[in-house]
């Protein structure tokens, strides 16, 4: 079961989705929970269903201190590269919190230090502590939103069920379709073998 992280200060979840996507924008949230919030079925939202994170988003948005989300375009991906975004996202989601964070921390290694404010990197942190399986949940259930929007637009590119990734039938379409002004141009869109293949 997942716990809070222990400290006096004012604590701030962040974690971000769509970091390995080919199209979309990446998103994070950032969730400062009351201390004695608890769920039993929180998680990292990966290992979710659909349904339990739809559930989940309600109650977190519903008992949280505060909640945010940022998002970083594709432009914006392809010119300051995609680690570099999901820490912008992640600043983006704290900057509009309306409870200031004293820490942060982060799903991961790796993070650009916010001003003025303590942080830290915790590997696989979705899974352990419930303030940033909370924004990996939003993160996730905003962006998916994002995405079935984008397929109504694009429905040749099976976005509602890709979300962006990486799949055989996505990268079929961009070779079929060519891009979109919503795919990473800096990400390889197509394979080697696609490219021989088709």
């Amino acid at each position: 079961m997942l716990k809070h992280y222990q400290s006096k200060l004012v604590i701030a979840g962040c974690d971000e989705a769509g970091r390995g996507c080919l199209a979309g924008p990446v998103v994070a949230a950032a969730v400062i929970l009351p201390k004695q919030f608890n769920n039993n079925i929180l998680n990292d939202s990966k290992v979710l269903s659909e349904e339990k994170r739809e559930l989940l988003r309600l109650i977190i948005e519903k008992e949280a201190i505060s909640c945010t989300v940022g998002i970083v375009s594709p432009k914006e991906i392809d010119k300051i590269n995609i680690l570099n975004a999901s820490f912008l996202a992640m600043h983006r989601a704290i900057e509009i919190l309306n409870t200031k964070a004293e820490l942060l921390i982060i799903d991961g290694n790796r993070f650009n230090p916010y001003p003025n404010t303590q942080h830290e990197c915790i590997i696989k942190g979705d899974g352990k502590y419930l303030s940033i399986a909370a924004a990996s949940v939003l993160a996730k259930t905003y962006r998916d939103d994002i995405m079935k929007e984008l397929d109504k637009k694009h429905p040749n590119y099976f976005w509602k069920n890709n979300k962006g990734y990486p799949t055989k039938q996505h990268r079929k379409a961009i070779a079929e379709f060519g891009s979109t002004k919503h795919h990473r141009k800096s990400f390889q869109l197509l394979t080697n073998q696609l490219n021989l293949s088709l």
